[in-house]
């Protein structure tokens, strides 16, 4: 009973009285779920630990499609390790049903399938022009490698340019000297030297 002049409101109460403010920590805000829906969130919700006060849209999304109860219902049939990435799913599933009403994710699937294969068609032209071009580059290689060995070294061509000039030599003083090699190098070697 209250002093007269003074409010209830305004009595000091004990920490024991039924209407003392709960702490802080204990204070729960209901999950987005529950408030959209406009009801009391009891500490048994089976959608507070998957739609959080601060993200209200991502139950928006997935209850415009499937619906309060649909979800409550299939999050019910499901064991607990299943239930987060089955509310990942819905919301992805209920987003893409709101982007593209006709084929929802079976539109995005197929999107991403055609890009796949035109990426793979595009890596395999990439992987046959690179073959063709280690090819072209190997043909090369062996071509640059023979042009290499069929040309004269420096050294021997100065030297059969020297012996054509002394037999140029040779023959411009002496018109009637014709020089035989055979005969020539016949006389002065006996017999073979590799015999």
């Amino acid at each position: 009973m209250g002093c007269p002049g003074r409010a209830d409101s305004e009595l000091p109460r004990s920490p024991s009285s039924p209407r003392s403010p709960a702490p802080a920590s204990m204070i729960m805000s209901p999950c987005a779920a529950c408030k959209i829906l406009r009801r009391k969130c009891s500490e048994k919700c089976v959608l507070a630990p998957y739609f959080p006060p601060t993200d209200p849209v991502k139950f928006t999304i997935a209850h415009r499609v499937f619906g309060a109860s649909n979800i409550i219902k299939f999050l019910q049939e499901l064991p607990e390790s299943q239930r987060a990435d089955a509310v990942s799913s819905m919301v992805y599933e209920a987003s893409a049903r709101i982007r593209d009403p006709v084929y929802g994710c079976a539109g995005a699937i197929c999107q991403l399938q055609k890009q796949i294969n035109e990426l793979q068609a595009e890596l395999a032209k990439a992987k046959a022009e690179m073959s063709s071009m280690k090819t072209q580059h190997a043909h090369l290689m062996a071509l640059i490698c023979t042009v290499e060995m069929d040309r004269p070294s420096p050294s021997s061509s100065t030297e059969q340019s020297d012996d054509s000039n002394i037999s140029r030599a040779v023959n411009e003083t002496n018109p009637s000297y014709i020089l035989d090699h055979d005969n020539y190098l016949g006389s002065s070697w006996p017999g073979s030297l590799w015999a």
